[in-house]
């Protein structure tokens, strides 16, 4: 063999090692990338809780589940209509379509009520030589405790209203029994006393316990005045 054929057949030798080395380094690094590629890589947002925004399974824009008011609430819609008794002496404003009953009192003066459901204005006009005060009204408070059923005492407190001054009585008592299913609930109850020219309306506002009325009986109160 002359020296030059031996040159050129090291040289294959070496071309075809580096070939076969290099196919081995390219067949190694495949399987691992590939693993790699299986996993995608995690979002921080799949590791929230179900039901908080941004988790998986929460579609953006999704409208929250609507709470139904506790039975007792008077629509934000309610319209309100002025009542003026013929001899009362007094106008105030009553939610239109409530039902009315009126009844005569022992002591020559007025009871009106107006109602639905378990939802109640009454009005009681009557003759007074003074106007009430906290501490009579505080005495008013102890007289009903003795004639309510379920009752829990609340506060006697003098409120300002478009009115005048007026006595403020709460407290808390079972209804009367539904004449239909015989059922009663517990109530909040307000009494507002007005006093003008030897005579006091009180307003008696009643609801179901935990019912969200305030905005509509400060519209029965601040609407109340006397008319002569």
């Amino acid at each position: 063999m002359t020296v030059r054929n031996r040159i050129f057949r090291t040289g294959m030798a070496l071309l075809i090692g580096v070939g076969v080395l290099t196919a081995c380094s390219s067949g190694a690094a495949a399987p691992a990338t590939a693993s790699a590629s299986s996993k995608p890589p995690q979002s921080p947002a799949s590791s929230l809780a179900p039901g908080i925004p941004g988790s998986a399974g929460v579609t953006p824009g999704a409208a929250p589940a609507t709470e139904s008011n506790p039975v007792g609430d008077i629509p934000d819609t309610q319209a309100f209509v002025e009542y003026t008794p013929a001899q009362g002496g007094y106008t105030v404003k009553v939610p239109e379509g409530w039902a009315r009953t009126d009844t005569p009192t022992q002591n020559g003066g007025a009871s009106t009520l107006f109602s639905d459901k378990y939802n109640s204005i009454r009005i009681d006009t009557t003759a007074a030589a003074a106007a009430p005060t906290v501490q009579s009204g505080e005495s008013e408070l102890t007289s009903i405790s003795s004639a309510a059923t379920g009752f829990t005492p609340g506060k006697v407190t003098l409120e300002q209203r478009k009115a005048g001054p007026a006595v403020l009585i709460t407290y808390q008592a079972d209804s009367a029994a539904n004449a239909v299913t015989g059922k009663v609930v517990a109530q909040d109850i307000q009494r507002y006393e007005f006093f003008s020219s030897g005579k006091t309306v009180a307003l008696t506002l009643s609801a179901p316990l935990g019912s969200d009325n305030v905005d509509p009986w400060r519209t029965v109160t601040d609407s109340f005045r006397f008319s002569r």
